[in-house]
């Protein structure tokens, strides 16, 4: 098995390489869709924000305001970091449970993982590929100014305020430029396939057996 670990920034197009890369083949894993999972009621994670922050924070349906919730955590660092550990490990260990059993079903898998916080969060070791999705910092602020109808001060505020794309580069086993079209960005992707594909054949020679917590 590849465990392929794939960042960019905001409004790098990744969730759109993403899902080529699935389509060619690869197992998907979203972490903010598993971040969703783990929260929904009486889960491990909803029952820590609720012991944690209260029920003041739940919808009549108990689900979890995250209008309420984001109220409190962005006005204080230190509820942010709580709420973080709280969630993350729930995340980890549902994310892990997933992978294993792609490998016990498919050991000769590509699995992909969509993690935005990837080099912040010092999760490269759990990697055997690090690909990082690149536009360039003035493409990115253009896209939000499209996509997000933002003016152009905010789209640089949130540009600004993330780890910038060149320091992610340099963390990049793959940099998988997405500057172009839709129509070139398949292309790219039509040679990167064949890459991981090639690089799952030479990782299985050298190890066949499951190494490590994320890694198989």
């Amino acid at each position: 098995m590849l465990h392929v670990g794939l960042t960019g920034g905001i409004a790098c197009g990744k969730s759109t390489i993403a899902k080529m890369l699935e389509a060619k083949g690869a197992y998907l894993f979203d972490l903010d869709v598993l971040t969703h999972f783990v929260e929904e009621p009486d889960r491990v994670a909803w029952k820590g924000i609720v012991e944690h922050f209260g029920p003041g924070i739940l919808n009549e349906d108990r689900t979890i305001n995250r209008a309420r919730l984001g109220a409190i955590v962005f006005a204080d660092r230190d509820q942010l970091e709580q709420l973080n550990r709280i969630v993350h490990p729930a995340v980890y260990d549902e994310w892990y449970r997933l992978v294993k059993e792609i490998y016990r079903k498919d050991p000769r898998a590509v699995v992909l993982s969509d993690v935005p916080l990837l080099i912040e969060q010092d999760l490269k070791s759990v990697f055997d590929v690090i690909a990082v999705v690149y536009i360039s910092p003035d493409e990115q602020v253009e896209r939000l100014i499209f996509r997000n109808r933002f003016n152009r001060e905010e789209a640089e505020t949130r540009v600004a305020s993330q780890m910038s794309i060149d320091e992610k580069v340099r963390h990049a086993d793959i940099v998988i430029n997405n500057q172009g079209s839709v129509e070139d960005a398949q292309k790219t992707i039509d040679v990167l396939w064949q890459k991981l594909l090639e690089m799952e054949k030479q990782k299985h020679r050298k190890s066949p057996v499951p190494v490590g917590r994320g890694k198989a």
